[in-house]
């Protein structure tokens, strides 16, 4: 499912670059000239790791909007099943709620027999698997956001070597010689940094997003715990 989603990102935002329909807007057509100007091969090189970074990074903040979940009316619900002391059901409420904290209470729910501490070994085993779960994916957009600058860097390296061959050739400085190569060299950079910068922000977000639900995973768990002594679950189980 993930991969189909990364892949069906990607087609869309390949889709969304080169759609024609796009070269008649002005700043489009100024974007795509100077895109060419910079030479075809490291910018077509940025241009896929832009995509493929925000294909990941999309992907990301749709899976972790889907795996945010109300947990005050989740631990409402478990609460009303356990003062009725129905254990089962408080777990069916977590089974049918998508997310990775109600995934970390029904495991803690399943080991109400083995005491306080069953709960709580179960709750921080399974909440580290699903911290991994949840950055799932992070390094890779954290590879583009270095390749992209990198990317960029090597161009302006190759550009600067292009204008001192022509200053070489040409055996004296002048504009015309060493203008193609300083400007290939200036626009690659920007490219790069711009691919950069924008993969960044939604890397920030996204780790944002992931501490949020790491904290809120968090409470939930030491309420859920708070809520079976409360109802002496642990002596009916």
């Amino acid at each position: 499912m993930r991969k189909y989603l990364v892949s069906s990102l990607v087609l869309g935002l390949v889709t969304f670059v080169t759609n024609s329909s796009y070269a008649a807007d002005s700043s489009f057509q100024v974007l795509k000239e100077k895109f060419i100007e910079g030479g075809w091969v490291f910018m077509s090189i940025v241009l896929v790791a832009l995509i493929l970074g925000l294909a990941f990074s999309l992907e990301r903040v749709i899976t972790l909007n889907i795996a945010s979940a109300n947990n005050e009316k989740l631990l409402s619900q478990i609460d009303d099943n356990l003062k009725r002391g129905d254990v089962s059901g408080a777990m069916e409420v977590c089974k049918s709620t998508q997310g990775p904290t109600a995934s970390v209470l029904h495991e803690g729910l399943k080991r109400v027999d083995e005491g306080p501490e069953g709960v709580e070994k179960a709750i921080v085993s399974y909440g580290a698997v699903q911290m991994g779960l949840l950055e799932k994916g992070l390094i890779w957009i954290s590879l583009f956001i270095s390749i992209a600058p990198m990317l960029g860097f090597m161009g302006t390296v190759i550009g600067m070597i292009s204008a001192f061959d022509a200053i070489e050739a040409a055996g004296e400085i002048r504009p015309s010689d060493v203008a193609g190569g300083i400007k290939v060299a200036l626009l690659t950079t920007v490219f790069g940094l711009i691919a950069a910068i924008i993969l960044q922000i939604f890397y920030n977000y996204i780790v944002s997003k992931i501490d949020g639900i790491v904290i809120g995973m968090e409470e939930a768990s030491n309420s859920l715990v708070d809520i079976l002594v409360s109802n002496n679950s642990f002596n009916k189980g």
